[in-house]
């Protein structure tokens, strides 16, 4: 290797330590991937890298539509709606609460994929219900924060879009390539956060333990409304449904989410009046932080695999994976679920990984499809089991429980589940 090889190795260790301490990402890794295109002197690298980021349609279109949704749903209570009639029927269940709710936080994270939204939506429900039934807040907060890895199948999750667009195939399409990988880890994890909450005893807590966690959770006036709790699975019925059995009404993510905004605005206005002008400022205010927040660590990510580029670390690298693809499916995996669990993300890694490296796996003897699923599963196992997760923290206050508890029933589930995708998935 040469002497600017082992510099961008010097600086990708810095990089991991700033993100460990969390520090911004977007500046972390923006600055990292510039300054290695200032010492390759190729600084038009980053600025080339950061200006085709911006631009990629694909991704504006589909994630930030997303959050535009995922703002009018939180803004007219569709999620709450939702929660509020799929948690219904599953009180009085004993401990078998821990899993339904898991699986119920699943199915809810696909329609609101973002892990701390649905986190809180979900949590303020499900959790009152669990700590009434007698199970222990570390459990109730697992069977919660277990759930949020159902973003994998969701159309809006940022990884989706970003891998599809690298393998040059509808997000769709890759969704329905991982589905049966992310069905088998989230019924890991689900078994996982069962067993370990079964050995712990904590379906056998007091009654009364958790009181003032279910007082600051109680009903606060919210009236559930039936057609509200359907507004929020418009956009993915239509996927759904015009991709696999309606051709006549297919289309794209973006598509999707603008007309199932409108329809929850007509209903909405039906229903409550709700102002239309602050409806569509919502819808816009969720397109602006989704590219913002979203797109902004996928541009960063850009900058720093131009870096580790322009210093000639990722040719190496992928040289070296052309003699094995064991390493490629270890670092592919490993390399951001311990980035997930120690950074409380499974974005920035994931995205640098699969910017820097999937691009090259036909090289290596994989598909990119592949790489790129395994790579961005294995993160967001490994942030479900992050004590500094922003769902964990969501969770966890909800519960008041500590994270490190919460942490003790998620971990054993999600790791099982990295090493069956890393020896089974490619």
């Amino acid at each position: 290797m040469s002497l600017l090889e082992w510099l961008a190795v010097a600086v990708t260790i810095v990089t991991v330590y700033a993100l460990i301490k969390r520090y911004e990402t977007r500046l972390v890794l923006f600055t990292a991937g510039f300054v290695l295109c200032l010492v390759s002197l190729d600084p038009i690298s980053a600025l080339n890298s950061f200006a085709k980021s911006m631009t990629n349609n694909s991704l504006v279109m589909n994630i930030c539509s997303s959050m535009g949704f995922a703002f009018i749903a939180s803004y007219t209570q569709c999620d709450r709606s939702l929660v509020h009639y799929l948690a219904s029927p599953i009180r009085g269940l004993g401990v078998l609460l821990i899993p339904i709710c898991t699986i119920v936080t699943f199915f809810i994270n696909i329609a609101l994929p973002s892990a701390a939204g649905c986190a809180a939506a979900v949590g303020s429900t499900l959790i009152p219900v669990m700590l009434r039934a007698g199970i222990k807040p570390a459990a109730a907060a697992a069977a919660v924060m277990g759930g949020t890895i159902g973003s994998f199948l969701s159309p809006g999750t940022s990884h989706n879009a970003f891998v599809a667009a690298m393998a040059n195939i509808e997000v769709m399409e890759f969704i329905g390539f991982h589905a049966v990988w992310s069905i088998i880890s989230a019924s890991i994890v689900v078994v996982g956060i069962l067993l370990v909450c079964l050995v712990l005893g904590d379906h056998k807590g007091s009654k009364t333990e958790t009181a003032q966690a279910v007082a600051q959770t109680d009903d606060d006036g919210f009236k559930p409304s039936v057609l509200k709790a359907i507004m929020t699975l418009i956009p993915i019925t239509i996927l759904v449904v015009g991709n696999v059995w309606v051709p006549a009404i297919k289309m794209g993510v973006a598509q999707a989410m603008v007309l199932g905004a409108v329809i929850t605005l007509l209903v909405a206005y039906a229903m409550d009046r709700t102002n239309p002008q602050e409806f569509s400022k919502k819808f816009f205010n969720g397109m602006g932080q989704g590219y913002a927040d979203v797109m902004g660590i996928i541009i960063a990510a850009g900058v720093f695999a131009a870096g580790l580029r322009a210093t000639g670390l990722i040719d190496t690298f992928v040289d070296v994976l052309k003699h094995s693809n064991d390493i490629a499916r270890w670092g592919g995996s490993l390399g951001p679920w311990i980035m997930g669990t120690i950074t409380g993300s499974g974005d920035a890694a994931t995205m640098a990984f699969n910017e820097a490296v999937t691009p090259h796996a036909p090289e290596f003897g994989m598909e990119v499809k592949a790489l790129g699923a395994l790579a961005f599963l294995t993160g967001a196992l490994g942030r479900t089991m992050s004590p500094i997760a922003g769902a964990m923290v969501v969770v966890a206050g909800i519960a008041m429980a500590n994270p490190m508890d919460v942490v003790k029933r998620t971990a054993p589930g999600c790791t099982i589940a990295v090493f069956v995708l890393a020896l089974f998935m490619v």
